[in-house]
C-alpha cells in the first residue's frame, strides 16, 4: 500500500489562509445579522457519520452556521433543485460529478469563485470543473466489498460472474452512481477492451449483466441496507462499493474489506457546489470555503478513507500499488444515464 502525499503548507497559503480566516471573523457578525445562520445542506446519504460527527459541529464553530443535513442519492437532490428552481431551500449539495454535469445544463448551480472561497486555489486542477461550477473535495476509490469471514480476496471482477457464488452477490442499480462501475465491468469483460475503450460498449455491457443474475441476490438503491447483509455474511460479495464505506467499517472490526481487482479500480469523486439563489449565499460560500480549507479536507480524507482534493493536506486514503484507476467519460455517463437506466431496470426485473 501507498498513502498519497502532498505538499507542505507554504507560506504563501499561511498568510493567505490567516488572511480568509480575518475576514471571515470579521464579516461573520454583519452575515448573522442579516441573515439567519441555517443552512440547507443536500448530500450522500452514506455520509451521514461524517458529516453529523465532523462538519455539522465545525461548521457551527467556525462560521456560526447552523447545519440541516438531507442525505440522499445524488440524482434526488438534482430533483429536488429543479422541483424548487424558483424558490431553493437549499443552499449547497454535494453529489457526484454525472449529476452535477446535469445540474450545471439545466442552470441550478452558480459558480464558486476564488474570492469567495479562497480555498478553492489550493486544489488540485482537475478538482475545480466546468470554470468553477463545482469542485471535488474528496475523492474515495472503489472496487469490490467482500466478508472476510468467507473470502480472503477478490482477485478480478471475474468473480461477480463466478457460479460459486450463485446468489452471493449485491449490486448497486444504474440509479445509484456507483452503479456505473459494475456496468463499466461487465463492458469490459463483454467486450475484451480496457476500461478507457470499454466505457462505451454498453450493447456489450448489457449482455454481460444479463450472465450475472443467476448469482444476484438483489439490486440496491439503499446501499447501507445491501451492507447490512455483507456484514451478516448473507452475501459474500457488494460490487462497486468505496472506500469511504467499506474501509472505515473494517478498521471497527466488522469483517469486511475491500478488493482492488487486477484489471482496476475506479475513482469516485464527490463534488461540492452553491445552489443557484440559494438562501444564505454568503454563509453558504463560507461553508463551501471551510469544506476545502485544511482542517475539514485533513479530517474527512481520514475519517472517509479518501484522497483530499486540497494539496497542502497530508492525509486521507491509502490505494492499492499498481492497479490501474479508471475515471470514465462522465459527460457520456450524463447524456446516456437515463436510458441506461430504464433499460437496467427493465433486465434485473425480468
Amino acid at each position: 500500500m501507498t498513502r498519497l502525499l502532498s505538499n507542505g503548507t507554504s507560506r504563501r497559503n499561511f498568510l493567505k489562509t490567516s488572511t480568509i480566516a480575518a475576514a471571515g471573523t470579521l464579516a461573520a457578525p454583519s452575515i448573522l445579522r442579516a441573515q439567519s445562520s441555517e443552512i440547507v445542506i443536500g448530500c450522500a446519504g452514506s455520509h451521514t457519520a461524517w458529516m453529523e460527527q465532523i462538519v455539522t459541529p465545525h461548521m457551527k464553530e467556525a462560521i456560526g452556521a447552523d447545519i440541516l443535513f438531507e442525505g440522499t442519492k445524488s440524482s434526488v437532490n438534482l430533483e429536488k433543485m429543479a422541483s424548487n428552481a424558483d424558490a431553493p431551500y437549499l443552499s449547497v449539495v454535494q453529489m457526484d460529478d454525472p449529476v452535477m454535469i446535469q445540474s450545471v445544463e439545466a442552470d441550478l448551480l452558480t459558480p464558486i469563485t476564488p474570492d469567495a472561497v479562497g480555498n478553492m486555489t489550493d486544489l488540485r486542477p482537475d478538482a475545480v470543473h466546468m470554470e468553477g461550477m463545482w469542485c471535488n473535495y474528496v475523492q474515495p476509490w472503489a472496487g469490490v466489498a467482500y466478508n472476510t469471514d468467507f473470502s480472503e480476496g477478490v482477485p478480478s471482477w471475474e468473480a461477480l460472474w463466478d457460479p460459486a457464488n450463485a446468489g452471493q452477490v449485491i449490486i448497486p442499480s444504474l440509479q445509484n452512481t456507483e452503479g456505473m462501475w459494475t456496468l463499466f465491468v461487465a463492458a469490459m469483460l463483454g467486450s475484451g477492451k480496457p476500461f478507457s475503450e470499454a466505457q462505451y460498449e454498453i450493447e456489450a455491457a448489457f449482455a454481460k449483466l444479463e450472465e450475472l443474475k443467476p448469482n444476484l441476490l438483489s439490486v440496491y438503491t439503499t446501499m447501507s441496507q445491501a451492507f447490512n447483509l455483507l456484514e451478516q455474511g448473507e452475501i459474500s460479495m457488494l460490487s462497486g462499493n468505496f472506500s469511504s464505506y467499506t474501509l472505515p467499517r473494517k478498521a471497527e472490526g466488522v469483517p469486511v474489506d475491500l478488493a482492488a481487482p487486477s484489471e482496476g479500480i475506479f475513482a469516485m469523486p464527490s463534488g461540492i457546489c452553491l445552489v443557484k439563489g440559494g438562501p444564505n449565499p454568503e454563509l453558504a460560500q463560507a461553508y463551501v470555503n471551510e469544506m476545502l480549507g485544511p482542517k475539514m479536507q485533513a479530517e474527512i480524507a481520514d475519517f472517509a478513507s479518501s484522497v483530499p482534493a486540497n494539496t497542502t493536506v497530508n492525509a486521507g486514503a491509502e490505494i492499492p500499488e499498481g492497479v490501474p484507476i479508471f475515471s470514465p467519460d462522465w459527460a457520456f455517463v450524463a447524456e446516456n444515464r437515463r436510458s441506461w437506466i430504464e433499460r437496467f431496470d427493465k433486465l434485473m426485473a425480468l
